[in-house]
């Protein structure tokens, strides 16, 4: 059982009896010298995708869940849904939208290592890869001779994502863009 401070997000855990998915992971360090860290967990219910805010800490021993990792492709919209197709087998996993909210900035048609994350049978989630490869859609036209300075301009991607870009990118080019931090890590690989 690994300790509060080690739990990473999107990991399954056991929480009052009930399996849920840590969302989002905030640490708070009190100003005392004596306070221990605490983290405040978002965390959503595997089965009603009920979503409840816990605080645990540091040194807490949390209870992981067992699920399973299966590697998926983007197929298809339906409703509400999001369609995942696993890349070995082609099972499909149904995921709804608003448990994916925040991952649906970075997949496009032709994302690729994307994971599904399956507890108890059922997709959980979706585990994005370190970086992934997006167009810009819009923004500011490129500056001649801006590769010397380290000024960034607003760009739009393909998702709807809006992220900072050297002033050198323009409009149409393919990006690396970092999943965690939000961040344009560099121009893609032609």
């Amino acid at each position: 059982m690994p300790k509060a401070s080690e739990v990473k997000k999107n990991a399954a855990i056991e929480h009052n009896d009930k399996v849920y998915v840590v969302k989002d992971i905030n640490k708070l360090t009190p100003s005392g010298r004596a306070g221990a860290s605490l983290y405040r967990m978002r965390l959503y219910e595997v089965t009603t995708g009920a979503k409840a805010d816990e605080s645990f800490k540091a040194d807490e021993m949390i209870k992981t869940a067992d699920f399973v990792r299966q590697p998926v492709t983007f197929s298809y919209i339906d409703g509400d849904e999001y369609v995942f197709m696993n890349s070995e087998d082609y099972t499909p996993y149904n995921i709804n939208k608003e448990t994916i909210e925040e991952e649906l900035l970075f997949i496009a048609e032709d994302t690729t290592g994307l994971q599904v994350m399956i507890v108890n049978g059922s997709a959980v989630g979706i585990e994005l890869p370190p970086n992934v490869e997006l167009v810009i859609t819009e923004t500011d036209p490129s500056i001649k001779g801006a590769s010397a300075s380290a000024r960034t301009k607003p760009a739009t991607l393909s998702t709807g994502l809006t992220v900072q870009v050297p002033e050198y990118i323009s409009s149409g080019e393919r990006i690396k863009i970092s999943t965690s931090e939000h961040k344009f890590v560099s121009r893609a690989d032609k």
